[in-house]
């Protein structure tokens, strides 16, 4: 079984390194593309899309450079792993593109204060829409492979590239209004507006960066891993509580604390310890690092215990407070708090 997570893990490295590499190749012939269509038609807007993506080929080399040192194992010097490089990446491309939309917005004003004639414009046109179309179905793929390995780096990549697409369609769009009505001034709405759309996208980069890093909570990995541990809770298991959980790039790690009758030996805490963190990561493939530290019961606990067959019961079992998420994440006073109320 662990072997055939190690190669699992390993193949969703291979994956998303192989996708950087493909995003890098592909983006770097799109802005070959781009540029070609700037210098036959002018067009600000198609400068300001050409200008992103040679941003965006940055930004990828240094989010496939992110991937091969988060895969790299924990050391004497970052016992916790590598992971956290990935949240750097993200915050990099975001703040990246922040500074292009800054330029893109330059250009359009200027075009808009000083419009010029864009010849060419059906070639330009054609030139984005086959850039737009190759975008999209690497930028869909780098997001599904993103969202299936938990990968911020990629991710990020993917929202990156879709950006573009967006950007692109609205060259074409800003094209053909000025294909139709001949007010060169249009290219370069197009260009402030694109700017605007970019600076959001990277915006929301940094947020997801800042949030990594600053190891914010994740609602849906704790309530993930509230419902392995309820399904395959034993009588034995009194209470969980201070549950924690936190993603360092796509690595998992999880610690809590773990209530065993008072009796249990040393021996015995250490085999349930073992099983729960084969169990974790088992069923969460990210799961890397388990933390559990096992604390005795306290007669308090008692009345929520559905252990048989104990010599130090205080009194008979009358409820069980339930393995929701507050309770595992509460800390052991709010558990004791919660059981004194309901008894």
């Amino acid at each position: 079984m662990k072997s055939s997570l190690f190669n699992q893990i390993e193949e969703n490295q291979k994956l998303k390194r192989t996708l950087i590499k493909v995003s890098i190749s592909v983006s770097t012939f799109l802005v070959i593309l781009k540029f070609i269509g700037y210098w036959y038609t002018g067009s600000t807007a198609i400068l300001s899309d050409a200008l992103e993506t040679v941003l965006h080929v940055v930004s990828g080399a240094f989010a496939l450079y992110s991937l091969f040192l988060s895969a790299k194992p924990p050391d004497y010097e970052h016992p916790y792993g590598h992971g956290n490089i990935e949240y750097f990446s993200a915050g990099a491309e975001g703040t990246l593109i922040i500074v292009a939309a800054i330029g893109i917005f330059i250009e359009g004003i200027s075009m808009i204060l000083n419009p010029h004639t864009l010849p060419h414009i059906d070639l330009g046109i054609l030139l984005i829409v086959i850039s737009g179309i190759a975008n999209f179905l690497l930028g869909y793929s780098l997001l599904y492979v993103g969202n299936k390995t938990h990968s911020v780096a990629v991710k990020a990549d993917g929202k990156h590239i879709m950006t573009d697409v967006y950007t692109s369609v609205s060259v074409i769009i800003g094209l053909i209004l000025v294909y139709l009505t001949g007010f060169f001034w249009i290219d370069g709405v197009i260009a402030c507006l694109i700017a605007c759309f970019i600076t959001f996208s990277g915006y929301k980069l940094l947020w997801q960066s800042a949030s990594g890093l600053m190891q914010r909570r994740d609602p849906q990995l704790l309530e993930e891993v509230c419902s392995i541990l309820k399904e395959h809770r034993k009588d034995h298991w009194i209470g969980i509580h201070q549950l924690r959980s936190k993603r360092s790039g796509s690595d998992v790690h999880v610690d809590f604390h773990l209530i065993l009758p008072r009796e249990t030996s040393l021996e015995t805490s250490h085999s349930e310890v073992k099983e729960i963190e084969k169990l974790l990561k088992e069923h969460i493939l990210e799961v890397n690092d388990v933390l559990i530290h096992v604390d005795p019961c306290l007669d308090l606990e008692c009345s929520v215990c559905v252990t048989l067959d104990c010599d130090f019961r205080t009194v008979e079992n009358k409820m069980d407070l339930g393995w929701d998420t507050n309770i595992l994440t509460d800390s052991r006073n709010g558990r004791l708090n919660g059981i004194s109320e309901g008894t």
